[in-house]
């Protein structure tokens, strides 16, 4: 007999772990792109308790764009897992039976293509990370690199994920399946618009411009649920309350929004049921979450990894920690924007800080930290940006983006290797190898990554002696010491 998660053995879990819909029972009317965890834990569970609780063909074919460990695994699951929720009084954990399908991008690019072309399909929807809009960071417009160009210009499968987007546009015209909602759930500032900006130059070098404008819309969305990586533990959890093996296990915080921009010409699930926020104007809410909580997470992640701390929990525990934050949430983000009605940053702020302090949370400060060259943008250089067009020197920020730049220089206080995931990994170690090992030598090396750091920011003396002056404090006195004494 199996021991594995799959319809022949749902009926051995505890009837309280049951997904909230009979499995298979509701045709696809979305295609997810990017078939990892966040989606799983979060827009799948909204998905799946907005059928719950008012019905409709609104299962989810969720597509892996390169990896195949998830694919293969839901497979052989019947497209079931499970999540976790850790609360710092205890566990329950819940099966989800959203998935109608999953595919996989990299190997059978073509079959995608079909479904974007489906007339089932009304809503694509993506969490891609940000690196995989091949947008620059610091402009937000849409690079134009040899494998996007080898998606427009041939008829070989595509490689990138605005490719596989603009041949299913084009094939969904061609077979004249209607309108669709392409919906960005990636932290991205004004995520909605940035996928407009990045399908609409395509469409209009393919001859789908005209069609794109009657018939495509994008919805812009906010958000967040903090879902940590699944170790062996996360697995070990779900069949200790499951009774059978789920090799798909999840595990997320307690708390879960999601703000969407109601822009549906298809049709969409009744989400609001499941607690989702659907407004006529997501972008408030978006920079409320990006500057106050993943800015903040950044900022805890460089700075604890830098300091030897493995988690985020444990880095909110460093001497003078939890204060710098709090001044960067108080005198730097809150002045930077206004949050949306009703909502007060600094009490969001203290909130998150709640949340990333839930001791059952094993979010690594390794995982927060990949990707840095993508991330600071949005999350801390354009507080820095507003705030120094204000006349004020946000000097909390410009320590973060300080804490970035000596975390990329691979090692920690204590001479620990750390990790360099990035999309810019061999840029920033060429110009780090090239400049002198001084903080102004960092300084300057890293300021010149123009795809990162706007002219108007690199340029700007006082950033560049505050960045500096961080850096000789690290240096000096490691960081551990240096936010004792700074806050």
């Amino acid at each position: 007999m199996s021991d594995l998660l799959g319809l022949s053995t749902l009926h051995r879990i505890p009837a309280a772990a049951r997904p909230r819909i009979t499995p298979g029972e509701a045709a696809a009317g979305i295609v997810h792109l990017g078939l990892g965890a966040f989606h799983r834990a979060h827009q799948a569970v909204f998905t799946e308790d907005a059928m719950a609780a008012a019905g409709g063909d609104w299962g989810i074919i969720g597509v892996a764009p390169r990896s195949v460990a998830v694919y293969d695994a839901l497979r052989a699951q019947d497209r079931l897992y499970s999540v976790t929720t850790l609360a710092a009084e205890g566990r329950s954990t819940r099966v989800v039976g959203a998935l109608a399908g999953v595919r996989h991008a990299a190997s059978d690019p073509g079959a995608v293509v079909e479904l974007l072309a489906d007339p089932a399909i009304r809503i694509v929807t993506l969490t891609v990370t940000e690196k995989a809009y091949l947008l620059d960071p610091a402009t937000g417009r849409l690079r134009l690199d040899d494998e996007l160009r080898g998606d427009l210009a041939t008829d070989r499968p595509p490689r990138t994920v605005p490719g596989l987007l603009i041949r299913g546009l084009a094939a969904r015209r061609r077979a004249g399946a209607g309108p669709i909602a392409l919906v960005s759930c990636d932290n991205l500032p004004a995520n909605g618009h940035r996928l407009r900006g990045l399908i609409e130059p395509l469409a209009a070098a393919t001859a789908l411009a005209d069609w794109v404008a009657g018939n495509v819309t994008f919805p812009g969305t906010m958000v967040d649920r903090i879902v940590p990586a699944s170790t062996a533990e996360t697995r070990a959890v779900a069949r200790a309350q499951l009774g059978v093996r789920d090799e798909a296990a999840l595990s997320g915080e307690p708390y879960a929004a999601w703000v969407i921009e109601d822009d549906f010409p298809a049709g969409r699930p009744a989400w609001e049921k499941a607690g989702a926020v659907l407004t006529g104007d997501p972008r408030p809410w978006e920079r409320l979450k990006l500057r106050t909580l993943n800015g903040v997470h950044s900022a805890i992640a460089y700075l604890g990894a830098l300091a030897g701390r493995e988690t985020i929990a444990d880095a909110l525990e460093l001497p003078g920690m939890t204060a710098a934050v709090r001044r960067f949430i108080a005198e730097d983000i809150a002045p930077s924007f206004t949050p949306p009605p009703g909502v007060e940053t600094i009490a969001y702020g203290e909130e998150v800080l709640r949340r990333f302090a839930n001791p059952a949370i094993d979010y690594r400060t390794v995982q927060v930290a990949m990707d840095g060259s993508q991330k600071l943008p949005q999350r801390v250089l354009h507080t820095i940006i507003d705030r120094r067009a204000a006349g004020a020197t946000p000097r909390w920020g410009i320590m973060v983006v300080a804490a970035w730049m000596r975390f990329v220089g691979g090692r920690s206080d204590d001479g620990r290797a750390l990790p360099l995931d990035d999309p810019l990994a061999e840029r920033i170690r060429s110009r780090l190898a090239a400049a002198p090992a001084t903080p102004a030598g960092v300084v300057d090396a890293l300021l010149g990554l123009d795809t990162v750091f706007a002219p108007d920011l690199a340029g700007d003396d006082t950033v560049r002696e505050q960045l500096a002056e961080w850096l000789t404090a690290f240096a000096k006195h490691g960081v551990g010491a240096t936010l004792a004494g700074a806050a």
